[in-house]
């Protein structure tokens, strides 16, 4: 295989998108749009990438820790050449082709890329570019080629005549082009244009001037090549983008009740024969098994769950551990650094955060765990809460196996309560309850019959 370097530009602010976070940082799909053309760039073999940064140069690279990837820094932004020119030291020595992308161009496919080189490849060429046939090309620099249909030189849309400006092929920004003319051509760049940059597209008309072969690679899809520029091409990119995500899944046997109103991260990974209802959020990196069941309107983020799992309407689960057979809502909500081991249920309108729930482990409604430890076979009654914070620090309770725990009791941390263990119904419990004991601790109810008449039940009558 012939070797390939690939730079990637990702050092403008993207002024037009109105933000204090630097463009290419902006997510589509959850995944920030400058991991695409990386993305890219390593499925087409790339021995090495070397990305372009400008602003906000130390959130750029610390959001990217691949080794296959450094970094050169463009410290004055004075167009494509010169940010392709702070690249040659990282280069010398390199004679083999560099392939150039945009970190704003999310939507790229690495199978056109691969098209692209081929061409490249098998034209011999300098240079060559990749550029679409647009209806209305206002805006972008186009390919101007002779009455032969030779590709002469690329004019920006600044700079254009009236005749020029007709011409309906665009430059989409992505070039291939040999390293040892590349760099020689980028210092023979002037700034007589309209902006006063350097522009890249100018080693086209070097090239032709040198006798050099160059062409552009027609592609069909406009939307791959199409540049993020503000919110508006942000939220056309992200509709592409987790359109994408989703026929992924259902072509791998995922069930996707309806598409339009369905939303899966990039970089989610779900098994086949899952079912995924209307209304769902699936986020970040999260990792579902087989065969499970996702209801309504639920929001998922960052979790890990298992194989058979029953997920009812609007639950919210955050960097959880969900193991098989688990049947969680409708209405629970758990938050990071839950362990649900398998065959545990929770159902509805329950909270669960920095806790483990043992294999069998029931926890039906209406209860508060935190900082818990929670053992195999455990009965949790209907509103049982964890009295974890003491006001200062977070405390533990630990819950061993096969005990049993009344409604509505209050368990204040640090607190054990052992095996085969029982707690009555409505009792406060401070201190541990030994193994195969009844902890009760609840005040003597009362009766009084000689109640007022205004206080007096009006019912019966």
């Amino acid at each position: 295989m012939e070797e390939l370097v690939t730079i990637i530009l990702a050092a403008g602010k993207g002024t037009r998108m109105k933000s204090d976070l630097v463009k290419v940082l902006h997510p589509v799909a959850g995944i920030p749009m400058l991991a695409y053309p990386i993305r890219v760039a390593q499925e087409t073999g790339s021995s090495r990438i070397i990305v372009v940064v400008g602003h906000q140069r130390g959130r750029v690279e610390a959001a990217f820790h691949d080794d296959s990837i450094v970094y050169a820094h463009q410290e004055e932004q004075l167009g494509t050449g010169h940010a392709i020119a702070v690249t040659e030291d990282l280069l010398k020595g390199y004679a083999g082709d560099v392939l150039i992308l945009c970190g704003d161009v999310p939507l790229i496919r690495a199978e056109t890329i691969d098209a692209f080189m081929k061409a490249h490849r098998g034209a011999g060429a300098a240079v060559s570019v990749l550029s679409v046939v647009l209806d209305d090309p206002f805006g972008y620099g186009r390919i101007i080629r002779n009455k032969n249909g030779d590709f002469l030189k690329i004019v920006e849309e600044r700079d254009a005549g009236e005749r020029q400006r007709k011409v309906r092929e665009i430059n989409s920004g992505i070039y291939c082009c040999d390293a040892s003319f590349l760099f020689g051509a980028l210092k023979q760049i002037k700034t007589d244009n309209d902006q006063g940059e350097y522009y890249l597209p100018d080693i086209i008309g070097i090239a032709v001037d040198e006798g050099k072969h160059v062409q552009a690679v027609e592609t069909a899809d406009f939307q791959e090549v199409q540049g993020i520029n503000d919110r508006v091409g942000l939220a056309e990119a992200e509709k592409v983008m987790r359109r994408r995500v989703l026929l992924h899944h259902m072509t791998e046997g995922v069930t996707i009740l309806d598409p339009e109103a369905t939303y899966i991260d990039g970089d989610v990974v779900i098994g086949r024969d899952t079912v995924v209802y209307p209304g769902t959020h699936i986020k970040g990196g999260t990792k579902i098994g087989t065969g499970c069941i996702i209801e309504a309107g639920c929001a998922i983020t960052d979790a890990v769950i298992g194989n058979n799992v029953h997920i009812k309407t609007a639950c919210v689960i955050d960097e959880c551990c969900i193991n098989d057979s688990v049947r969680i809502g409708p209405f629970a909500h758990l938050r990071p650094r839950t362990v649900l081991e398998k065959d545990v249920s929770v159902g509805n309108f329950v909270e669960i955060t920095r806790s483990k729930i043992g294999k069998g482990t029931g926890v039906n409604h209406l209860t508060y765990l935190g900082d818990a430890d929670v053992g195999k076979k455990v009965n949790i009654g209907a509103g049982t809460i964890t009295c974890n914070f003491d006001g200062n620090r977070k405390q533990q309770t630990v819950i061993e196996d096969n005990t049993f725990i009344g409604s509505n009791a209050a368990l204040v941390a640090p607190v054990r309560i052992s095996r085969d263990a029982v707690v009555g119904a409505g009792s406060t419990i401070t201190k541990d309850v030994p193994e195969k004991s009844l902890g009760v601790a609840r005040s003597r109810q009362r009766v009084y019959t000689d109640v007022p008449e205004r206080h007096r039940s009006k019912s019966g009558k």
